[in-house]
């Protein structure tokens, strides 16, 4: 089996593939401080760990890497494959400074790479990431602060807001702080999703298909008034293609 790590900042999104197919998926909160002991304890609770016999990793979170590759070294007996210069994806950067491009927005844009159209690709995430992909090219990317982000924002600069649970409210306009709340970090996002997407078509004027993915991704799609295709293993999908690219390397 292939183990793929997706390591954002809030969340360790994880994928156990056999050949080309992602069977299982799995969650784990990100925490810098944890050991790479206390992180084996709870990858091994998920899944047979016997059954792996690659690794492959996208991070945003280099400490949280470390400890993944002593993973690999120690219990694994394994050299992962980690997304970054030097590994062949079939796509090609076109911004200002390739190499700031994160590496979930390459497996993100590796993920469409057999789309007919040109892809937005929305991340929803610790951060919401916009990206414009065509002819597998990434031309452009928007970044916004996420659900996460907007609510510790609220909650440590206001005397009186509480921390909330992220719901949807049963109407836009709330009545009662923590319905208030909810509101402006669910629908708010699903209208600049919608918002955004607008400006971008305006500003490449041609069509373009919009995917959603990323952990809020289920909540956030049936708000959104643009059409779009919810994809919540996109980046997996991805870094399991960058990993076959790379396994005759």
């Amino acid at each position: 089996m292939i183990l793929l790590f997706d390591v954002g900042n809030t969340n360790i999104n994880i994928g156990l593939a056999k050949d080309h197919v992602i069977i299982e998926s799995y969650r784990l909160n990100t925490e810098t401080n944890k050991t790479a002991d206390e992180y084996y304890v709870a990858i091994r609770s998920l899944f047979d760990v016997k059954e792996v016999t690659a690794v492959a990793i996208a991070s945003v979170v280099p400490r949280v890497t470390e400890k993944l590759v002593e993973i690999c070294q120690r219990f694994f007996k394994v050299v992962p494959l980690i997304v970054g210069p030097g590994i062949k994806t079939g796509v090609n950067i076109k911004t200002d400074h390739p190499k700031e491009v994160g590496a979930d927005l390459i497996c993100g844009a590796v993920g469409v790479e057999d789309a007919g159209t040109p892809m937005l690709i929305v991340d929803l995430g610790t951060a919401n990431k916009y990206i414009y992909v065509k002819d597998r090219h990434i031309l452009g990317v928007v970044i916004t602060p996420g659900v996460d982000i907007s609510i510790k924002a609220l909650v440590g600069n206001t005397a009186l807001l509480p921390d909330i649970d992220i719901d949807v409210p049963k109407k836009v306009l709330g009545t009662n702080t923590i319905t208030c709340m909810q509101s402006g970090v669910t629908y708010g996002v699903a209208a600049q999703v919608d918002g955004l997407v607008e400006r971008i078509r305006k500003e490449v004027d041609i069509p373009f298909d919009v995917i959603l993915t990323g952990g809020l991704a289920p909540i956030i799609a049936p708000l959104c008034s643009t059409p779009l295709t919810l994809e919540p293993e996109l980046v997996l999908n991805g870094l399991l293609r960058i990993y076959h690219k790379n396994e005759t390397v």
